[in-house]
C-alpha cells in the first residue's frame, strides 16, 4: 500500500492529505496527515489498511454526547487517542442540527428553519473561527501535528466533513498549500460519499415522512459557501489567516516551522 493508494470502506471519505503542493515548491508528505469520519463503522477488511497506515495519534473532535451514541472507534495497535471536543451543546444551531439528525421536534427552531439549513451550516463554520472550544481544539490539534512523535496523525469528527474539513484547512494553510487545492480537497467529500448520502437521506425520510429533504440534504454534504463563511469570519475578526493562526489559535511561528519541517518534503 503506497502513497495515497488505500480505501476505508467504513469511512468512505477518508483520505491522505499527502502529495498536495505546499510552501517553497515542496509537497505534503504522504501518509502523515490522514482525515476520516469516525472509525466505529470500519469493516474487518478495513482494519489491516488502518494497521498499515499506523497512526501514532488519533484526534477525535467529537463531544462526549456524540461518542455516547456512536459505535466505539475501531483502532489497530495502541495509538495515542486525544479527545479535543469542538462542540457547543448550548449553541442553538448545534441543537437544531442535532434535532434534525435525531428526529426530534423542530417546533422550537422556526426561525432557523426559515433561514434554511445552508444558513445554519454557514453559522457553524463562522463559529469554528470564534467559538471557544473550536479555537482551543483546533489550536491543540495543530500543535499535536507539529510534534513528530504524533505522526502519522489521524483526525476525525463524526461525519468527517465539517470540523475535520476545517482542521484540514487550518493545517494545509499553515503548510503553505494554496486555497484552490485546499478547496478541492474539502469538496471531495461530496464525490466520495455520493451514494452514501443518497442512502442516508432515503433512510431519514423513510423514518420521518414529514422531513423535507431540502432541510436534511444540505446537512449531509459540503458546499463552497460553508467554507466561504469561515474564511470571511477569519478576515472579519483577524484580518488574515496568519493572524488567525497566531491570535485565534495560539499557533506560534515556531509551531508553523515545526509543522513544515515534519510534514513537507
Amino acid at each position: 500500500m503506497a502513497g495515497r493508494d488505500w480505501v476505508l470502506v467504513g469511512a468512505p471519505n477518508a483520505r491522505d492529505l499527502g502529495g498536495l503542493p505546499a510552501a517553497d515548491g515542496r509537497r505534503v508528505r504522504a501518509r502523515r496527515l490522514i482525515r476520516t469520519a469516525a472509525l466505529g463503522r470500519l469493516s474487518d477488511d478495513d482494519l489491516p489498511v488502518l494497521g498499515q497506515l499506523a497512526p501514532a495519534c488519533v484526534v477525535d473532535l467529537r463531544h462526549e454526547t456524540e461518542q455516547a451514541v456512536a459505535p466505539p472507534d475501531r483502532l489497530v495497535g495502541q495509538p495515542r487517542v486525544v479527545h479535543l471536543p469542538v462542540y457547543d451543546p448550548a449553541h442553538p444551531v448545534f441543537t437544531y442540527v442535532s434535532a434534525v439528525l435525531l428526529g426530534h421536534d423542530l417546533g422550537a427552531y422556526d426561525e432557523l428553519a426559515r433561514e434554511g439549513m445552508p444558513a445554519a451550516m454557514a453559522a457553524i463554520y463562522r463559529w469554528f473561527v470564534t467559538g471557544e472550544s473550536a479555537r482551543a481544539g483546533f489550536g491543540a490539534a495543530v500543535r499535536l501535528a507539529a510534534d513528530g512523535a504524533n505522526l502519522p496523525l489521524l483526525f476525525h469528527c463524526s461525519a468527517g466533513k465539517d470540523r475535520t474539513g476545517w482542521l484540514s484547512v487550518v493545517l494545509l494553510t499553515a503548510l503553505g498549500v494554496d486555497e484552490a487545492a485546499i478547496r478541492a480537497d474539502y469538496l471531495r467529500h461530496n464525490e466520495l460519499t455520493e451514494s452514501l448520502r443518497e442512502v442516508l437521506l432515503a433512510g431519514m425520510t423513510r423514518q420521518r415522512p414529514d422531513l423535507d429533504p431540502a432541510i436534511a440534504g444540505p446537512l449531509l454534504g459540503v458546499r463552497p459557501e460553508y467554507l466561504d463563511a469561515a474564511y470571511d469570519e477569519v478576515r472579519r475578526v483577524h484580518g488574515s489567516f496568519g493572524a488567525y493562526l497566531r491570535d485565534g489559535l495560539g499557533v506560534t511561528d515556531g509551531t508553523v516551522a515545526a509543522l513544515r519541517a515534519n510534514l513537507l518534503e
